[in-house]
């Protein structure tokens, strides 16, 4: 199986030994606390679950700026975006440095990880922006991951830590959540070799399953993942949960048995294009997938970014940086000439009028009013799944 990112091993954080554990959590209640932002919570999931291999904890500003500058932290590791524990407030663990993270995403905000304090430093004005920019390629306000990002803090607390669970990923999605020791010990138990993997924040529509199935045909691999994310997104997004369902009818009804592995991922979306298209195929390395299909648009939003540039990114870090491979795919559509879905790349000879093309406002509108898109758009086990929710929403 592919070896994770910049190690031999992953390196999961989340303390799996009970007495250890146990020891941790009796420890956490004599500690100073700080109540974590939900992007430095989604950051402590990540590491406890082995995605952020080999990383050790949160980032310090030298790193932070490296990495969004260089794509790489100071010690040389590549990496494309900054892990931060941002705060507003130091003032409760002021002088120590030993302290508990607490999960503002679960009731009672229970201690998520302990940390050893190995710097606070504060964030100029300067460098949020520097960050910001690197990142997300803008500093304009209305980009969701930067007011996100923006809103957080500038006192930097940055060091190891060892997680103590999973947030409420664990029990909300009991059946769809894996870190990524789990993922890799599925892959190995279905004895696969090559593994594509597919991302994905929304329910996947027709054109989506054909891309798996033409990725898994032309680099004839053994299985694909369907990861999807399970954390934060922005508001008119649909409920993770909904998703969920609408992926589960598609592959049950769809594709033959025992070639697709379904699971999920505790993070927040950046929107962040480009950079977060490199962070996707770390932390799939890590999972044991060796390939990721990488499309039109690839974690993007709005006009931030140029359709490919998610694409062309890849291009441009050093080589060796990665042992996982890209399949670049176009924009998928059904074609009403050949009567099945394409890359349009591939229909030299197609007009726009060829294609079955449909906005995401168009398609809320339909099913909002419990019109199912037409099935060149959309399966109807799926849309019937997305009017039902979109009726008790509206």
């Amino acid at each position: 199986m592919i070896k994770p990112h910049g190690a031999e091993a992953l390196n999961p954080l989340l303390v799996t030994n009970s007495i250890e554990h146990k020891h941790l959590l009796t420890e956490a209640e004599d500690l100073p606390s700080l109540l974590l932002t939900s992007s430095a919570a989604a950051n402590a999931v990540m590491l406890g679950g082995g995605y952020f291999t080999p990383l050790p904890g949160y980032m310090n500003i030298a790193d932070a700026l490296s990495v969004a500058q260089k794509m790489h932290t100071v010690d040389g590791l590549f990496w494309p975006v900054p892990i931060l524990n941002l705060t507003d407030d130091t003032s409760s663990i002021a002088g120590v440095d030993r302290i508990a993270l607490r999960d503002p995403n679960v009731e009672g905000e229970p201690v998520i990880a302990i940390m050893d304090i190995e710097s606070i430093e504060e964030l100029s004005v300067e460098q949020k922006n520097i960050i910001t920019e690197h990142i997300y390629g803008t500093l304009d306000k209305s980009h969701p991951g930067v007011t996100v990002f923006q809103a957080q803090g500038n006192h930097c607390v940055s060091g190891p830590i060892k997680v103590l669970n999973l947030s409420y990923f664990a029990s909300e999605f009991a059946n769809t959540f894996q870190t990524a020791v789990e993922i890799r010990e599925d892959i190995s138990a279905r004895g696969w070799k090559k593994v594509v993997a597919f991302q994905t924040r929304n329910p996947m529509h027709l054109a989506h399953e054909e891309l798996c199935r033409m990725a898994m045909e032309r680099l004839n691999a053994d299985g694909i993942a369907i990861h999807m994310l399970l954390g934060k997104l922005k508001s008119d997004d649909i409920p993770a949960s909904i998703r969920d369902a609408c992926i589960r009818k598609m592959v049950d009804v769809y594709f033959p048995e025992n070639n697709v592995l379904i699971s999920g991922y505790g993070f927040d979306m950046l929107y962040a294009g480009p950079r977060e298209a490199i962070l996707h195929a770390i932390f799939r390395q890590n999972m044991g997938a060796s390939h990721l299909i990488v499309g039109r648009d690839h974690a993007g939003i709005g006009n931030y970014y140029g359709p490919f540039d998610a694409q062309a990114i890849f291009k441009k870090i050093p080589d060796g940086a990665l042992e996982i491979e890209i399949f670049n795919a176009d924009h998928t559509a059904w074609s009403k000439k050949l009567n099945k879905v394409v890359m349009m790349r591939e229909a030299p000879d197609h007009e726009p009028s060829d294609y079955v093309f449909l906005s995401g406002t168009k398609v809320r509108e339909m099913l909002s009013n419990g019109i199912a898109p037409p099935p060149e758009f959309s399966r109807p086990e799926v849309a019937k799944i997305l009017m039902d929710h979109y009726q008790l929403t509206n």
